[in-house]
């Protein structure tokens, strides 16, 4: 097995028992599941309905997206409201450029060249553009178990069916770890 970890903070963010999806040579697209979680008690079915999932809860179990319990990310925000830490694109802006200046710092430590680093650089760009700002307000947002402020932030959102939630995670920010 293969666990992907954040370059910058170490943090574990998914592993190859999902299928990860490489889109546009720059991140990778996971599709996740909603499990019922209990105290003794997890389901690791197919997803239900929508309808079904509310009816199904009893007292005592949550719902969780199964890669952000399984990877214990965090979301960056206040979960009881629902309000999200980047509430607007500038907020997130900040951010996002400070870690793609480490990213960057560790492909050059780890001996990419330059029009490697270029590449990627150019990719991600488009990717934001096309992807990540016109989605923004559909976009959760979170990080690894040890909430680095310089870390990798996940998105989560639904495909078009706007029942199967999804991760985007940036490909080049991660180092691979046999076990």
């Amino acid at each position: 097995m293969i666990i992907y970890k954040d370059i910058v903070s170490g943090d574990e963010i998914i592993s190859d028992t999902y299928t990860l999806k490489e889109v546009d040579d720059v991140v990778y697209e996971v599709d996740c599941r909603k499990v019922t979680k209990g105290a003794d008690n997890i389901d690791i079915g197919a997803n239900p309905s929508a309808e079904e999932q509310e009816e199904a809860l009893e007292e005592g179990t949550k719902q969780v997206i199964d890669v952000v319990d399984g990877f214990r990310l965090n979301f960056l925000g206040d979960e009881a409201t629902g309000q999200r830490a980047f509430a607007t694109k500038k907020d997130f802006q900040t951010q996002f450029k400070g870690y793609l200046k480490k990213v960057v710092e560790k492909l050059n430590e780890a001996g990419k060249d330059e029009d490697f680093i270029k590449g990627f650089q150019k990719g991600v760009q488009g990717y934001y553009t096309k992807k990540i700002v016109p989605n923004f307000s559909e976009l959760d947002f979170y990080t690894g178990e040890s909430m680095d402020p310089d870390g990798m932030v996940v998105f989560l959102n639904y495909r078009e069916d706007g029942i199967t939630p999804y991760v985007i995670i940036w490909k080049h920010g991660l180092s691979e770890m046999k076990v």
